[in-house]
């Protein structure tokens, strides 16, 4: 009885004795399966301001996800997106007038490369309105005063119209399509340099335009011309630093005969 129950016993703890083997086993089996089951966290996260989508990837860092701006036009209707391009002091701003009179460094970009401004484009631009509709006004009053004084006078409202139109439209579109060809042609181009280069290219003319007040007609046509070679002088030296490597004088020239047209108009419209 006894060596039946050692038997027993001894069959017992060999039973026993298996079951820790097995189950180590399936642990370790465990153990291995369970991080690649966990390869992917599903759902995907959709909180918030999150652009995370889809499946997630166990180790990638969710920060990377968060910082990444959103791809819309938000920004191109707020106005906090174009604050930067004004921030701009009166130094900054004398030192580039100075630079667009002074053409024959033709380094203008690199001097607006950290800090591209706007207010060439919207300042000055509307300053030259002004100041050709109301100088505009006050020459064709002399000349009219000084060929028949008896003639009653009227202030010309369209001469606000007129020059809106055309130095608004010229410093906007112009550089615009430029950007474009600049871009098509596979070169280097930058829209708001562009904007600001043109924009302070029309500093001369405001003051080119107190001096069209001089009732002689060869010396306006003089001081009108040496404006525009300065303004054109200005853009086209300018440029010329875009294209480098690239075939594209056609537009330096393009850009020069633009100007002098643009001196011309001034000229032949409200100073005649």
């Amino acid at each position: 009885m006894d060596e039946s129950y050692n038997n027993n016993v001894s069959s017992t703890s060999h039973l026993l004795g298996s079951v820790p083997a097995v189950v180590s086993e399936e642990k370790k089996t465990t153990n291995f399966e369970v991080p690649e089951a966990n390869l992917q966290i599903f759902p995907p996260a959709n909180g918030g301001g999150s652009s995370r989508q889809g499946y997630q990837t166990l180790g990638t860092p969710t920060e990377g996800f968060e910082q990444q701006p959103a791809n819309n036009w938000n920004g191109v209707f707020s106005i906090s997106s174009y604050t930067q391009y004004f921030n701009v002091d009166t130094d900054v701003v004398v030192t580039r007038i100075l630079s667009s009179l002074y053409p024959g460094a033709g380094d203008f970009f690199s001097k607006i490369e950290a800090n591209p401004d706007l207010y060439g484009l919207i300042w000055i631009s509307t300053t030259l309105v002004f100041v050709l509709a109301s100088l505009g006004n006050c020459a064709t009053y002399l000349i009219q005063k000084r060929a028949d004084s008896t003639i009653s006078w009227t202030f010309n409202v369209s001469y606000v119209n007129v020059a809106a139109v055309a130095i608004y439209g010229y410093a906007i579109l112009v550089p615009l399509a430029y950007y474009f060809v600049f871009q098509y042609m596979g070169t280097t181009a930058s829209l708001v340099r562009f904007w600001c280069m043109w924009g302070y290219s029309l500093s001369v003319f405001v003051l080119s335009s107190v001096l069209l007040l001089i009732p002689v007609e060869f010396l306006r046509w003089v001081i009108i011309l040496l404006a525009g070679a300065v303004s054109s002088s200005f853009v086209g030296l300018n440029l010329r630093t875009c294209v480098v490597g690239n075939d594209l004088t056609i537009l330096i020239v393009a850009a020069f005969i633009l100007q002098m047209a643009l001196a011309i108009f001034i000229k032949a419209w409200f100073f005649p």
